[in-house]
């Protein structure tokens, strides 16, 4: 069967409109951060001399990451949702890049939220798709995608769902979420693109990893 082509996702631009870097505080913002000195004990006892360390961490620290799928004509198909990256727009050394990437849907989990219940809240808002929590099936073990910066989880589901009766998506109310497209494809060809670069998040390909792997 001849791979599907993936399209580009919209053209939506991120510019900066003001820097307020100088003026603002380490924490209170999405993000906080902790700039802290380290010492590290080693097995054998001995200690290293104090290091200077920064991470950063915030309220809803931990996402959800999901893959919507349904089977046609035996093919096993996955919903992909596009997204705008800022940090990926604004980054200041080469390759450039527009930020805007194809990724599963994905969302934080709110402070006291059980992750199964925000991938169900995050299926309707990203996808339109209706869902109770206990139909949200692990899909592999957490994971932290970025520990080195900070200690979120990913916390991967999978969910199998019907394209007949998927609604518009409620989204979050965030002009990040605004003018997303939404597609499906054989979940073979999704990962042809992330070996091909045309699907560069690596939340994305894991989870699409582990939803090929399954019988």
């Amino acid at each position: 069967m001849p791979l599907r082509p993936l399209s580009d996702p919209p053209t939506i631009r991120v510019t900066v409109v003001r820097d307020r870097t100088a003026e603002s505080r380490p924490t209170g913002g999405f993000l906080d951060l902790s700039r802290v000195d380290l010492r590290v004990r080693y097995a054998d006892g001995a200690e290293s001399a104090p290091f200077a360390y920064d991470f950063t961490t915030r309220k809803a620290l931990d996402a959800v990451v999901i893959a919507a799928h349904f089977t046609e004509a035996g093919v096993r198909h996955v919903y992909l949702r596009s997204a705008v990256r800022p940090p990926c727009a604004l980054r200041a050394i080469p390759p450039s890049h527009t930020g805007s990437l194809w990724e599963l849907p994905a969302g934080l989990v709110e402070p006291g939220e059980d992750p199964a219940q925000a991938a169900a809240r995050e299926l309707g808002e990203e996808l339109g798709f209706s869902a109770d929590a206990q139909a949200m099936r692990p899909l592999g073990p957490w994971a932290f995608p970025a520990p080195g910066v900070i200690g979120e989880r990913h916390v991967f589901f999978a969910v199998e769902v019907d394209p007949t009766v998927r609604a518009t998506p409620t989204e979050d109310g965030s002009a990040l979420e605004r003018g997303a497209a939404i597609l499906a494809l054989p979940v073979h060809d999704a990962l042809a693109h992330c070996r091909s670069g045309a699907i560069r998040d690596s939340k994305t390909e894991l989870g699409l990893r582990r939803l090929a792997e399954e019988p």
